[in-house]
């Protein structure tokens, strides 16, 4: 049994004004939807990023397929072995088992709406993530929730790379 199917299904509102945020020194992260808690199918949430701000290392997804959609700014995103800049209004999809990674575009901002489909609870991975780049937890503790959250961390060269050439 998926954690969908712990839960019956049910609409879901989440006001902008009452959403919970995690935030750290360069983004802020407002937890829209969380599959298998609040009723919903999938797992979204929005990240605005500083310039300069490094989103995720290089990983990837065994169950869900992720979806970027940029509002504003630019998105620097890892996509297997190449390296493309998304700008508002683009969209992405990123099927299970394929490497990415993403960071807010050399120069710029970004706004990015994420949803995981099918979903599975994932807001407790962001609250970590919030407290790991603020220094409240170890990085270890990522490391160790990778299968509960269907995070698998990879080796991407190109992603190094990529990221020095923007600093």
């Amino acid at each position: 049994m998926n954690a969908a199917d712990a839960a019956p299904l049910t609409p879901v509102l989440t006001r902008a004004a009452t959403a919970e945020t995690t935030s750290d020194p360069s983004s802020v992260m407002t937890l829209l939807a969380d599959c298998g808690t609040d009723g919903s199918s999938l797992t979204s949430y929005r990240s605005q990023f500083a310039k300069g701000a490094v989103g995720a290392p290089a990983h990837f997804h065994t169950r869900a397929s992720e979806l970027f959609f940029v509002i504003g700014g630019s998105l620097q995103v890892l996509v297997d072995d190449e390296v493309k800049i998304l700008d508002a209004g683009d969209l992405l999809l990123v099927p299970p088992h394929t490497p990415h990674a993403f960071a807010a575009a050399p120069g710029a901002e970004a706004d990015v709406l994420f949803v995981f489909t099918p979903g599975m609870p994932r807001f407790d991975y962001l609250r970590l993530l919030g407290r790991v780049m603020r220094g409240e937890a170890s990085p270890q503790e990522i490391t160790e929730s990778s299968e509960r959250f269907d995070n698998h961390y990879v080796d991407s060269p190109i992603w190094r790379a990529a990221l020095e050439a923007a600093h």
